[in-house]
């Protein structure tokens, strides 16, 4: 069978490449300093990187009267937004996206509800509508997220099951820096940047097929 990788076999390729950090007694600072640089190898892609895998949705409501809403766990940009209406809530509406002084000019008044037609970040950790909704409505949000970080508890994420090289590259990229080796960071980066390209070429496609989807003759 195929070898999977793993948050524990990362570790030991890791070791491997930089031959470093194979027991806690031979080297204790890159021993326990692996699991930390993969953490942030996993945050750079995160950053760097928006592709299918990193998508997820979240459902939830709005509230009568209430414009300011908490955004999910571990997010990192909003795609886009919709909420239902009609019987059974059933009719789909898709909010437009806006900033921040665009709905406070639009909709000075939070306390003057109506049917919301568009979003901005609040903050990091919210957004807001406006109009602030009349009704209660239950909406979708799909989002690009950072995806659960790996750890002794989570050995496997969409990165390990899909991209395992791209986390490979990532995580000597974040490694090279801490042992002072400038000279393979180069390396790493050309390795990481040209794995990136490809996953992001991959994703590109798919969009593109899809809209073909949609634009074609049934």
């Amino acid at each position: 069978m195929p070898s999977a990788t793993t948050f524990a076999s990362l570790q030991t390729d890791l070791r491997r490449y930089l031959e470093r950090g194979f027991t806690e007694a031979s080297d204790p600072l890159v021993f326990e300093q692996l699991p930390r640089l993969i953490t942030l190898a996993e945050r750079r892609i995160a950053r760097e990187l928006k592709v299918q895998g990193q998508q997820n949705v979240v459902t939830s409501a709005f509230q009568t009267g209430l414009a300011v809403y908490a955004k999910p766990d571990r997010w990192k940009e909003t795609i886009s937004i919709n909420f239902g209406t009609g019987t059974g809530n059933n009719t789909r509406n898709f909010l437009f996206t806006r900033d921040y002084e665009y709905l406070t000019a639009y909709w000075p008044d939070r306390t003057v509800t109506g049917v919301p037609q568009f979003y901005a970040d609040y903050d990091y950790e919210h957004f807001i509508v406006a109009p602030t909704p009349a009704a209660a409505s239950p909406f979708e949000m799909l989002y690009y997220q950072l995806l659960p970080l790996l750890d002794d508890a989570t050995q496997t994420n969409w990165l390990t099951e899909f991209a395992p090289d791209l986390l490979l590259y990532a995580s000597l990229l974040e490694a090279e820096p801490y042992l002072k080796n400038d000279a393979r960071v180069a390396v790493w980066q050309a390795f990481y940047d040209r794995t990136a390209s490809a996953y992001d070429g991959e994703n590109m496609q798919k969009i593109l097929d899809r809209a073909a989807a949609r634009g074609g003759k049934a």
